[in-house]
């Protein structure tokens, strides 16, 4: 039973987006940190994420049980039932927004629940079923958790949260088409209309690459304005120069399956670096 609950959680990627709301609040602090107010951000964001997450299991729990990856989690085998499923969701997310209204600011709370409404209704209940834009809108959610972390310290949507949100957002669609064009044909048995699934493997490929371009400005616009050090900019753009070399010899692959999986690893490899060297080089520091 824990196990399961934990589980819909999606660990995985309830840690990933913690680390962001971590370096974000730590940017924004510049190592004048507010350690009371650090461990109610991630607290609140933690829980808000989760519930999206737990909420997001419960509406895709009958398209779960037509892909592989999927259909061995609790909802779909039947060791969870819908209702208590559901019921954990809203409480965590109850919990979450309160904490982020209540302890740390409204303006956090409120990019907690356009987060939270943009990955439920927005992304899992409308356009993932719907349209290839799914994985480009629903990016707003996903840049949301730096940005609540920087905010709890600032009170503002300043430069800085505008370019936190940025690289989030950008980095996210060419991300998880890596993982998408692997595959594609479970998400085409589970009727989902992803990129690679209606227009193409190639085409997905093309269109990874302005995102990853796009990528290369955030880490110059971030020194530029102050944010961090010259160290991030060197890293942040070398990193980004590496993932685009790859993604452009995608195009010309023979061994898609080979070359999704590494474009994949380098696009996890390259947040988590460039998320430490922000946090160890903000200007502060």
């Amino acid at each position: 039973m824990l196990k399961d609950l934990i589980a819909l959680t999606k660990p995985r990627l309830l840690r990933l987006n913690v680390f962001a709301a971590l370096g974000g609040f730590l940017v924004a602090s510049k190592w004048d940190i507010d350690f009371l107010l650090l461990i109610w951000a991630l607290i609140g964001s933690t829980l808000t994420i989760a519930s999206a997450t737990v909420i997001n299991n419960y509406w895709d729990r009958e398209l779960d049980l037509k892909m592989e990856r999927t259909k061995d989690r609790a909802l779909p085998t039947g060791r969870m039932q819908p209702g208590t499923v559901l019921l954990y969701g809203i409480i965590l997310g109850i919990a979450g927004l309160a904490v982020l209204f209540i302890l740390v600011n409204p303006l956090s709370g409120w990019l907690g629940l356009l987060g939270w409404f943009v990955y439920i209704v927005i992304y899992t209940m409308w356009l993932k079923r719907t349209s290839t834009w799914s994985t480009s809108v629903g990016g707003i959610s996903g840049a949301m958790p730096p940005v609540i972390g920087y905010c709890a310290v600032t009170n503002e949507v300043d430069a800085g949260a505008w370019i936190l949100f940025a690289l989030l957002f950008l980095w996210q669609p060419a991300h998880f088409w890596s993982l998408a064009i692997r595959r594609v044909e479970e998400y085409r048995a589970a009727g989902y209309p992803l990129l690679p699934v209606v227009k193409g493997i190639k085409r997905t490929k093309l269109q990874m690459i302005p995102y990853i371009v796009l990528l290369l400005p955030t880490g110059i616009f971030f020194t530029v304005f102050g944010y961090v050090g010259n160290y991030f900019l060197v890293i942040s753009v070398l990193g980004g120069l590496l993932w685009l070399v790859h993604t452009l010899r995608g195009t010309g692959a023979k061994d898609t399956e080979k070359w999704a999986k590494t474009n994949f690893l380098i696009s996890v490899n390259y947040l988590m670096v460039i998320f430490v060297v922000m946090i160890l080089n903000t200007t502060g520091s």
